[in-house]
């Protein structure tokens, strides 16, 4: 994965976070019989932290490995020849 995955990942745990902490100490409305709105408050706010935490992990993960590509192009009598050439970090 990419670092860009792990950050959308920690954005999406900060946003369910918030809508699940409004829902849980701000709301005091009563739904049907049976649907908890700070419940369902909980719920996210749980899973948001969960997901951020995910996030976050992804992020230090990726920051572990990198690689770097070096490219040449060479003029050949045959014509241009490229070569690559990869190196992994860590």
């Amino acid at each position: 994965m990419r670092t860009t995955a792990g950050s959308g990942l920690i954005g999406l745990g900060v946003v369910m976070g918030v809508v699940g902490a409004v829902l849980e100490f701000a709301v005091t409305a009563s739904g049907p019989p049976g649907f908890d709105v700070n419940t369902v408050g909980l719920i996210l706010l749980v899973a948001g932290l969960v997901v951020c935490l995910l996030g976050l992990g992804v992020v230090v993960m990726s920051g572990w490995r990198r690689s770097t590509v070096r490219e040449e192009v060479q003029l050949t009598p045959q014509g241009r020849q490229r070569l690559e050439q990869r190196e992994d970090v860590g």
